[in-house]
């Protein structure tokens, strides 16, 4: 097996500022239009593509979007409703559960603070990542998802395999700034360009600075 070739930390910064170029466009890819609805559509991206997602959750949020909606509808009604999205037994149980939580424990909003967020079934460190991201604009950390992981490897930035120890080597090289960014570049460079099976060297804005870690 190859040298695992790290990246210099001061190269940390530029390598986002190129990918900042070439997608100005990137933003969350989930589409939600109230808070609760990022939470529902977070945790039913686990192991499901953020493509899907949205086709599913076009025909609910219309019906049900906030925590009072989910907190009284059927299990077995959930269950199929988000049934293309895949473990939606587990899902359902845990998005049920969670809005409860919720008009219970914090008078039917969702909690702006990452401990809070994390108390909620179903929701992880990464989800919170996001929801503090993208729902109120107050980045804690960075959402290491398989994208990011991959990226992370290839790229240099961390050797660890364990996301949480990667979060935390990305956080060490980059200023506070980048993380309003990081997130949505790691996804759709890792979506669009360095895929899991055939990433695309040849036309990579990263190429001169990618030491190719694992490919």
């Amino acid at each position: 097996m190859a040298k695992f070739q790290k990246q210099k930390k001061q190269n940390f910064p530029m390598l986002f500022d190129i990918l900042k170029a070439y997608y100005p466009e990137a933003t969350c890819s989930l589409d939600f239009a109230e808070p609760f609805e990022l939470v529902i559509a977070v945790m039913l991206s686990a192991q499901c593509t953020d493509e899907r997602v949205n086709r599913t959750t076009k025909d609910i949020f219309p019906h049900y979007s906030t925590p009072e909606d989910f907190a009284k509808i059927p299990l077995k009604t959930l269950e199929t409703l988000i049934h293309p999205c895949g473990f939606y037994q587990t899902k359902a149980k845990n998005i049920k559960a969670t809005a409860q939580k919720i008009v219970e424990d914090f008078d039917g909003k969702v909690p702006e603070d990452m401990e809070s967020l994390m108390t909620l079934p179903g929701v992880g460190r990464k989800s919170a990542n996001v929801i503090m991201l993208d729902v109120f604009h107050n980045p804690q950390g960075i959402a290491v998802d398989t994208h990011a992981k991959r990226l992370s490897y290839r790229l240099g930035l961390s050797s660890e395999t364990d996301p949480s120890k990667i979060e935390q080597d990305l956080l060490k090289a980059l200023p506070n700034s980048y993380l309003f960014e990081v997130n949505h570049l790691l996804v759709w460079h890792g979506r669009n360009c360095c895929t899991a099976r055939s990433p695309k060297c040849d036309t990579c804005p990263l190429a001169n600075q990618c030491p190719r870690n694992g490919i």
